[in-house]
């Protein structure tokens, strides 16, 4: 059921796609949409104040000796609060932008976009935590 809704979003877009169809317009469009999601982060934090962060670089010093699990262990979270729901719905859509402008990459290659997810997810499964790139 989930490869049938990713398969119909992408049928969608490329039915709706239909100025900036051609592969320089897209990849200008998904940076574009890029920008407007870190935007969409950035006013969360700056202009509505829902979402904090916070730095210290003091706690965040690691021995060249730990191993990954005792790192990931010590990973300090830096961000606190939640997103508003003014914010959460402008995120959302900013997100949103995104996945139908990759759908139109996918569109323009021919890839299926669900196999994409299902490849990408094998791999993260099967290096688990040497998935560091």
């Amino acid at each position: 059921m989930k490869g049938l809704i990713c398969d119909q979003f992408q049928k969608t877009v490329g039915d709706s796609l239909i100025r900036n169809n051609d592969l320089l317009d897209i990849l200008s469009k998904l940076q574009q949409t890029n920008s407007k999601t870190n935007r969409a982060v950035i006013k969360s934090i700056t202009s509505c104040g829902c979402v904090n962060l916070s730095f210290d670089n003091s706690e965040n010093k690691h021995d060249n000796d730990e191993n990954y699990d005792e790192l990931k262990t010590q990973h300090i979270n830096t961000v606190s609060g939640e997103l508003c729901q003014t914010c959460k719905e402008k995120v959302e859509s900013e997100i949103g932008n995104q996945l139908f402008y990759i759908a139109a990459l996918c569109n323009n290659f021919d890839l299926d976009m669900f196999d994409v997810i299902i490849k990408e997810y094998n791999r993260l499964n099967t290096l688990g935590k040497y998935n560091l790139y």
